[in-house]
């Protein structure tokens, strides 16, 4: 079962029609970063890791852990 983080940024990034190549790039974070925070591997990414991400998305990081 995957985390809060992964399956929020999951849905995020598909309903923004976004692939995993872009997220890293908007960003500015290797995509090795972006499929571990994904796929569960990474299940405690730092702040600033998932600040980038949700600049990326638009939306608070509060979106991402809820």
């Amino acid at each position: 079962m995957l985390n809060n983080i992964s399956d929020n940024l999951g849905k995020l990034r598909s309903k923004r029609g976004y692939s995993l190549e872009k997220i890293a790039r908007l960003a500015d974070l290797s995509l090795n970063t972006i499929v571990k925070v994904e796929n569960g591997a990474n299940q405690n990414p730092t702040i600033e890791t998932l600040t980038r991400i949700a600049n990326a998305l638009e939306v608070k990081v509060d979106n991402l852990i809820r």
